[in-house]
């Protein structure tokens, strides 16, 4: 079922040796200044999992008080895929039919494996059954998904890849015009290490344009930004950015002007083009603002060797008062020192050129040492602001973590109070070899709520660190006492999984229980004590690219 895929000596000694010289891997990390691979190299060169026996259990649906989530990644009868994992979820909507929507993840089809692909699922009923297709390509090293709808609902995969053909942290866009069945895959795209992209869905010069960036420091040949003009079949050679911004996202306003918000240094920078949208110019960036957000972003701490969430960048194109206000958001560890982090928001009403004074999100009273982590947000199409971030507040292990929700109704300036969507898990169970749960979770809003894709270890899974393992989920939320959700499934309470994509969709009080394996099972890990986050050294000098066949 799958074949072995075994990089070169020359080419991996090669990429050791600049991995050395680029992150001095081993050493601490810190608050992110040049962030490094997030992995030691070996990481990336294990092959594919030998073929095993595949295994099923019920799917898990958790309802938490009026929030209900559905696993994603299930097999072709509904069923819970034992033995896999899929993490780092990003979901995206199509805007002319909410019931049809996509989530790419990572996918690992065994936790004894590394190795990971391009996997996906997706839906035509509002979430409440999941199709799992399979991955992009069968055997070919893929991270780091992005997913994202244009307004006539053709969606599209933004896709890192390795393989023995590439060097690695190159990337493509794959494009699927029948709602996530199937996917075409566009030109390379250059591309590096915590890509992402956006799509311009205005109509203005650059509508359609696709624009690009990553993190410089390994990336696929040069530069950190992009854009392609034909939907991601050909990209534009790449340039620097300002600052070289990274782990962050892109928006587009109503103007057509561009804005990328990425991390620097112990900070973070809102980046603006005006001319990105111009497609016989270079894309040059005119504006460079310095972001406080409160704090830096760090890797490490209660997600092993994974970030504790990137930079968001967001635009209010809703067309009122606060059209076009740009908001940035990111989980940080206050003041670049101690432990734990909180979801800090800043706004800009002039077009960027300022930002607010950092807001924290999280209303717990006593944050010191909590996590609050992986936080996201999202711009509803009349204004209000969605953010979901996972949080432990209510964990005496500090480590047991609960999707939480919060709104804003007048442009970030108040705050609803923080609701928790999701029944506690632990993040820290369930590991592949990639001792992680990604590097992040996403939102898409519309007017009466947000549609969300987030990883979490509510399957029992004996065999797995943890004796749980990790699965994508979808759930909607919505302002506490607002507008039903839209659209919404009519459930019937029972408490057992569906069995088929095509069947009534189905609820439950609690998390379903999931069946033990077949396979006897074998003693678990004891989850283990958060641990203190990373420190990294001083950057050094970007290596000189390894040469592409």
């Amino acid at each position: 079922m799958r074949s072995s895929t075994v990089l070169t000596a020359g080419l991996l000694i090669c990429l050791a040796s600049l991995l050395a010289l680029s992150t001095g891997w081993g050493q601490t990390l810190a608050p992110i200044h040049k962030l490094p691979l997030n992995e030691p190299l070996e990481k990336y060169n294990n092959p594919p999992a030998p073929p095993r026996k595949m295994e099923t259990s019920p799917r898990v649906i958790s309802q938490f008080g009026v929030f209900t989530s559905y696993q994603a990644n299930v097999d072709a009868n509904g069923n819970n895929i034992l033995g896999d994992a899929a993490n780092e979820p990003s979901i995206s909507v199509d805007p002319t039919d909410g019931n049809k929507m996509v989530i790419t993840w990572r996918q690992f089809n065994s936790i004894q494996s590394d190795f990971r692909q391009a996997g996906w699922g997706y839906t035509a009923d509002a979430g409440v059954h999941w199709t799992f297709p399979g991955v992009l390509q069968n055997n070919v090293f893929r991270s780091d998904p992005v997913s994202l709808a244009d307004e006539t609902g053709k969606f599209f995969y933004l896709s890192l890849q390795s393989d023995q053909a590439q060097s690695f942290f190159c990337d493509d866009v794959w494009r699927s015009t029948n709602g996530g069945q199937s996917w075409a895959q566009g030109g390379p795209g250059h591309g590096g290490d915590k890509e992402w992209f956006t799509i311009d869905r205005t109509n203005g010069a650059g509508h359609g344009f696709q624009y690009q960036f990553w993190t410089g420091f390994f990336a696929c040949d040069t530069g950190e930004f992009t854009r392609s003009t034909d939907s991601g079949l050909t990209w534009m050679t790449p340039i620097n950015l300002p600052n070289s911004a990274r782990t962050g996202t892109l928006d587009v306003d109503t103007n057509g002007n561009l804005f990328v918000g990425g991390s620097i240094g112990g900070g973070f920078s809102c980046l603006r083009s005006s001319n990105a949208q111009i497609g016989n110019q270079t894309p040059t960036f005119d504006q460079v603002t310095t972001v406080n957000l409160g704090g830096c972003l760090i890797q490490g701490g209660i997600n092993g060797i994974g970030l504790c969430g990137q930079t968001f960048v967001a635009v209010d194109r809703s067309g009122g008062p606060t059209n076009n206000y740009v908001y940035m958001l990111a989980s940080v560890l206050p003041n670049c020192t101690g432990s734990g982090t909180n979801v800090m928001f800043s706004r800009s009403t002039d077009h960027g050129l300022t930002f607010s004074a950092p807001i924290r999100i999280n209303d717990d009273p006593n944050p010191q040492n909590k996590w609050h982590w992986f936080g996201t947000h999202s711009v509803a199409p009349n204004g209000r602001i969605d953010v979901v971030w996972y949080d432990t507040r209510n964990a005496g292990n500090n480590i047991d973590s609960q999707l939480f929700y919060s709104y804003s109704t007048d442009a970030g300036v108040t705050w609803a109070a923080n609701v928790a969507v999701s029944t506690p898990f632990n993040p820290q169970a369930g590991f592949p070899n990639n001792q992680k749960i990604g590097d992040y979770i996403t939102i898409v809003s519309d007017n009466t709520g947000g549609n969300v894709a987030y990883a979490a270890t509510f399957n029992v899974n004996p065999n797995a660190v943890g004796g749980h393992e990790q699965d994508v989920y979808y759930v909607r939320v919505f302002p506490s006492g607002g507008a039903t959700p839209t659209p919404t499934p009519t459930p019937t309470t029972t408490a057992t999984a569906t069995p088929t994509a095509t069947a009534t969709a189905t609820a439950t009080p609690t998390v379903t229980p999931t069946a033990t394996a077949t396979a006897t099972p074998t003693p678990t890990s004891t989850p283990r004590v958060t641990p203190t986050p990373r420190f990294e050294p001083t950057p050094r000098p970007r290596p000189t690219p390894v040469p592409r066949p």
